[in-house]
């Protein structure tokens, strides 16, 4: 079978990649990076790299590089072909493959193909594939979407997998973490032959974006605003305090005790989930920079982010939220001059008062959250 992969990246390659890969698909890498297609075509292959004690090394083999600035026909040829289509190029970079997949969605049209296809964005945020369904429809007449209804799906999917910052000589090398998940809204898909092992389909896909999302990124951001507090550097350093560690562990708690009561996840099962995200964190293979993981303050404080938004749900449900509260008032206090958020955040609290700046970051309206965060804040 043949997948088409829009994004020949880290994450693409290292992620995404190893799993059509492992389900004996070949695979077209589309990207604009010269380098990368050009290696892509000249070795048809590339190596994984776990980032642990073991280096285990992952050949993958049966690949093509597509550049869709330089080659947007052969682009367009592939979508015709693909058994299964995926992204991992970023959100801001969907709008841009949109067209290209409009054309390939008409070429199988006009050609009477009855194979159904399922498109799926494998990034970083929450509805991706309809995210990218409402660009490609853009593109596509009445007729078009009536193919599109019958044959072609967009299911929603969850990842997670951490990919560390690297240089290496051979541009197609990546070195990833051994842990990886990816979760698809299989009643979003059209292509039910296309059953990829290592991936988990679900009939609701909310509880694990949610588990994902009040896990892995609150986790990983206590770890950054509480190792900056502390002044560490990387995620690594931090880690290894036993109060950072502490922090991180007591917000993963009463982020699962959300989970569980809202959701219904098996509390031993979740339990095992947060140890190991634990242990990711912990992995010394891995190396992050607590600016990297901390940047963005502004967003992160957002309404419905990794804090605000499972306090709010905590307070609702009389559970404790403490530990989060402790965090966001870390948050608030990050100060990074290189960080253009953290640069804005400091100002608007040199100019305002703190319960006018959480009001205005965080769109909270319950002044009584807003006291307590104001009260951690300045203890």
């Amino acid at each position: 079978m043949q997948a088409t992969h829009f994004g020949a990246g880290n994450i693409g390659r290292g992620f995404i990649g190893e799993i059509l890969a492992s389900n004996d698909f070949s695979i077209d890498f589309v990207d604009i990076n010269e380098t990368i297609i050009n290696a892509l075509n000249e070795r048809k292959a590339y190596d994984i790299e776990l980032a642990d004690a073991s280096k285990k090394r992952i050949h993958v083999e049966n690949v093509d590089g597509l550049n869709n600035k330089d080659n947007p026909a052969a682009v367009v040829e592939s979508v015709f072909k693909a058994d299964i289509v995926t992204t991992a190029i970023g959100p801001n970079v969907l709008p841009f493959i949109a067209e290209l997949i409009a054309q390939g969605i008409q070429k199988r049209q006009a050609a009477g193909l009855e194979k159904p296809l399922d498109i799926v964005a494998c990034e970083n945020m929450i509805g991706g594939s309809q995210f990218l369904f409402g660009k490609v429809k853009e593109f596509l007449t009445t007729e078009d979407l009536a193919y599109v209804e019958k044959y072609i799906g967009f299911p929603n999917a969850a990842v997670d997998r951490i990919v560390p910052i690297q240089h290496h000589e051979d541009p197609l090398f990546v070195s990833v973490e051994p842990f990886s998940e990816w979760v698809i809204d299989e009643t979003q898909s059209k292509n039910k032959a296309v059953h990829l092992v290592g991936v988990e389909y679900v009939a609701d896909l909310e509880p694990y974006i949610e588990r994902k999302l009040f896990s892995v990124n609150t986790g990983h951001a206590t770890v950054a605003y509480t190792g900056a507090y502390k002044g560490y550097k990387t995620i690594g350093e931090a880690i290894k305090d036993s109060d950072v560690l502490g922090k991180l562990k007591a917000v993963l708690a009463e982020t699962g005790n959300l989970l569980i009561d809202k959701w219904g996840f098996d509390k031993a099962v979740h339990q095992a989930y947060a140890d190991k995200i634990v242990g990711r964190f912990e992995n010394p293979y891995i190396s992050d920079g607590v600016d990297r993981v901390a940047r963005t303050p502004i967003r992160k404080l957002g309404y419905d982010e990794r804090f605000i938004r499972p306090i709010r749900e905590l307070k609702d449900r009389n559970l404790g939220y403490q530990n989060l509260v402790d965090v966001v008032a870390m948050t608030l206090s990050y100060n990074d001059p290189a960080d253009q958020e953290s640069v804005e955040l400091q100002k608007l609290l040199a100019e305002k008062t703190v319960a006018e700046v959480i009001k205005e970051v965080t769109g909270l309206k319950d002044d009584e959250l807003i006291g307590e965060i104001v009260k951690t804040y300045q203890k």
